[in-house]
């Protein structure tokens, strides 16, 4: 049997422009159950980890405070109050300026913050009518405080002069903006279809990458995953590129069958020539970071280095870029243009069939390229973390991402309805890997 104190209580959060409390905004709304805030999207408070990256998954917890009281020979929990208590954050949680050790009970006016410039909340009581939970379980988190503005100021009639350089951090703005020039850019290159294709397949691929760089939630130098694709597309237009075509076609059975053909031999010539040849030759960016990193302190291995799954994904999927791009641009869409335009006679035609192919095989790449080499990536970082087991886990990974490659070469053989399957399989994969790379990261 509960009892509750004639209060309520609200956490709010206080934004760089705000003046005073009463700007707040309300982000919880405390009972008599403890709310959890960090970076992980399962807390109640969920930080955005592109505004604040030093939060931990799990930073901080409000626990409600109970007392026992007796009355008419029953006994009663009465709430008293709330606390905050900081869960061996990585960066620590500041009450009032100080550092917290443990648990703290909270006042009305007391400001948490989660980081030495982690996000600012103010813990505020307000009043409320005495609620029987006897006769009302549920608490009644619906119940806040008017919104109140004390003033019109300029900030708030012209907010863009407000916001400073936390503008910049918001997880949308950037790609918004990058949207923008894109659009731009296909205007100007209206009648220049090479100039055209290659801004479009840009965009989608960097829209690709970008929903992949979001779901792993890690920080990485743009110059390193730049040079990543760049790299991919260095070793591809170089001899290095004879030497994978001649072992993997010549030594090993990767020449695809000709004549009448079968899932099965079609599968075998896909498994060596497509995704063991790819898969290692795009894993290339990995493991030389892997090494340089190597040489590195354990700050710049994790910033610039392979240090953990997360790192190995990222560099991986950021050379399946490289790669996706200079094959549908190199090969794909040329030969599609050129053979239609020596069959229709007409090049407008030839042109539209390209950026056809072009648009599928560029935005497919976030369950195709993308996944195997994001997927191997994982491996490859696993196997860092774990040394004793290197080899095994790195043939796992390596032998997995290539029958997924293989299976998606193969399965338009059979028909459309497989391929999106095996597609939307290997997006799984790659998801899953994220998942389990982020439960256990450096970061945490």
């Amino acid at each position: 049997m509960y009892d509750r104190l004639i209060q309520t209580a609200f956490l709010k959060q206080i934004f760089p422009d705000s003046p005073n409390n009463y700007e707040a905004e309300i982000v919880a709304t405390l009972g008599d159950r403890s709310i959890t805030l960090g970076r992980d999207p399962s807390c109640e408070v969920a930080i955005n980890i592109n505004s604040y990256g030093a939060v931990s998954r799990r930073h901080a917890e409000i626990r409600p405070i109970f007392a026992n009281t007796k009355g008419h020979k029953l006994i009663k929990q009465t709430l008293k109050g709330w606390e905050i208590c900081d869960l061996d954050s990585a960066n620590g949680t500041l009450l009032n300026g100080q550092m917290l050790s443990g648990c703290h009970p909270l006042k009305h006016g007391d400001r948490i913050r989660l980081s030495p410039n982690g996000p600012l909340f103010v813990f505020e009581l307000a009043a409320s009518p005495k609620t029987n939970l006897e006769n009302n379980l549920e608490t009644d988190y619906n119940l806040r405080p008017r919104s109140q503005i004390t003033s019109i100021t300029f900030t708030k009639l012209l907010p863009i002069f407000s916001t400073g350089s936390e503008i910049w951090k918001q997880a949308y703005l950037l790609p918004g903006v990058a949207t923008v020039g894109f659009v731009v850019m296909m205007f100007a290159f209206l009648g220049q279809p090479q100039l055209f294709n290659l801004t479009i397949s840009l965009y989608i691929s960097l829209a690709a990458y970008y929903f992949v760089y979001q779901l792993c939630g890690k920080t990485k130098p743009w110059w390193i995953i730049l040079g990543a694709a760049l790299f991919t597309v260095a070793i591809l237009r170089s001899p290095i590129l004879n030497i994978f075509l001649w072992f993997f076609y010549k030594v090993l059975p990767g020449t695809a069958p000709t004549g009448q053909v079968n899932f099965i031999s079609v599968l075998i010539a896909m498994f060596f020539g497509a995704g063991l040849m790819e898969e290692l030759l795009k894993a290339l960016p990995v493991f030389t970071l892997w090494f340089i990193g190597l040489r590195l302190g354990k700050k710049w291995r994790s910033h610039v280095g392979i240090s953990e799954p997360l790192d190995g994904i990222l560099i991986g999927a950021a050379s399946a870029i490289g790669f996706t791009l200079t094959e549908t641009l190199g090969l794909y869409v040329p030969s599609i243009v050129q053979s239609v335009a020596s069959q229709a006679g007409s090049p407008e035609i030839a042109e539209l069939t390209g950026l056809q192919l072009l648009i599928p095989r560029v935005l497919g790449s976030v369950a195709g390229h993308m996944a195997y080499s994001g997927y191997f990536g994982y491996f490859i970082g696993l196997s860092i973390l774990k040394p004793s087991l290197r080899w095994q886990i790195l043939v796992i990974g390596y032998l997995s991402s290539a029958l997924l490659h293989a299976l998606w070469n193969t399965s338009a053989l059979v028909s459309y309805g497989l391929l999106a399957l095996v597609g939307g399989l290997s997006y799984v994969f790659l998801v899953a890997a994220i998942l389990k790379a982020r439960s256990f990261s450096l970061r945490q």
